[in-house]
């Protein structure tokens, strides 16, 4: 399953399945890191509505922001926080997960795992070679998310350096940067937690692992949140607002958490 949306968002555009003209739907846009999620949630939804149809396409999390407010989709993905811009225009926000951004490089890499300072120093390009960081001798790749990502603003943010990050290559989702890691033994690169796969090696930051556990109790810095977005004041079709009241739901904390994000309702 995860190897099927890496191949859907390499295109930049990921379809849920199983969503086909009943007439009734709820269309979904924006972070390609909240995919999987938003996949576990539909299939979920589907049990209790079985004639709804859930349309999710992975355009980022600004363009889904912007798609949630313009009333272009009924509910937008966003992976980092809003801005106070996006929400004096009318974006509501509906807390359903934290989501951890684990550091990723090839497997073969040496490196196991960096200090905070190192990190920052690593992507700000200050350190231009692995071995500067007790590595092989050979030039670092620093792969990230293109500008407006919601993973990249929430990685740059956390280790102290938005918009200085220096970048070998840019990548439109997530899938692109798990990719590419995994073929080049010098990259390092970021994703969300829910993401990675054995193809890639996620570092220690500062002496702590990424997992679900460390992102629930706050020991791995580096995370974010993973909201729903209606447009406040628009009532949502009641097909909409069922799938809302289902994401938000004791019910699909499980859920959430098989697909790799750790459910708000774990905080409760």
């Amino acid at each position: 399953m995860r190897r099927f949306f890496a191949v859907l968002l390499a295109a930049g555009l990921a379809v849920l399945p199983g969503c086909g003209g009943t007439g009734r739907t709820v269309s979904i846009e924006g972070s390609t890191a909240m995919v999987l999620v938003a996949e576990a949630l539909r299939e979920g939804f589907a049990e209790r509505e079985p004639g709804v149809a859930v349309n999710c396409s992975g355009t980022g999390s600004g363009a889904g922001i912007e798609a949630a407010v313009s009333g272009r989709c009924d509910i937008g993905l966003s992976s980092r926080a809003l801005r106070d811009a996006e929400l004096a225009r009318g974006a509501q926000v509906h807390l359903i997960a934290l989501d951890g951004v684990a550091v990723i490089v090839h497997p073969s890499n040496p490196v196991a795992g960096l200090a905070g300072t190192e990190l920052t120093r690593l992507f700000t390009g200050e350190v231009s070679n692995w071995s500067e960081l007790g590595g092989l001798d050979a030039p670092v790749a620093a792969y990230g998310r293109e500008a407006g990502s919601g993973t990249r603003d929430a990685f740059e943010a956390a280790i102290g350096a938005a918009g200085r990050c220096i970048y070998t290559n840019e990548y439109s989702s997530t899938g692109d940067v798990v990719g590419n890691v995994a073929a080049n033994p010098n990259a390092v690169g970021y994703a969300s937690l829910a993401a990675i796969s054995g193809s890639v090696a996620a570092l220690e930051i500062d002496g702590v692992t990424c997992t679900t556990a460390s992102v629930r109790d706050g020991s791995y810095r580096i995370s974010r949140p993973f909201l729903l977005v209606t447009r406040a004041g628009a009532p949502l079709s009641p097909e909409a607002q069922a799938f809302l009241d289902y994401a938000r739901s004791a019910g699909a904390a499980a859920v959430i958490g098989k697909a790799g994000a750790v459910p708000i309702r774990s905080f409760e």
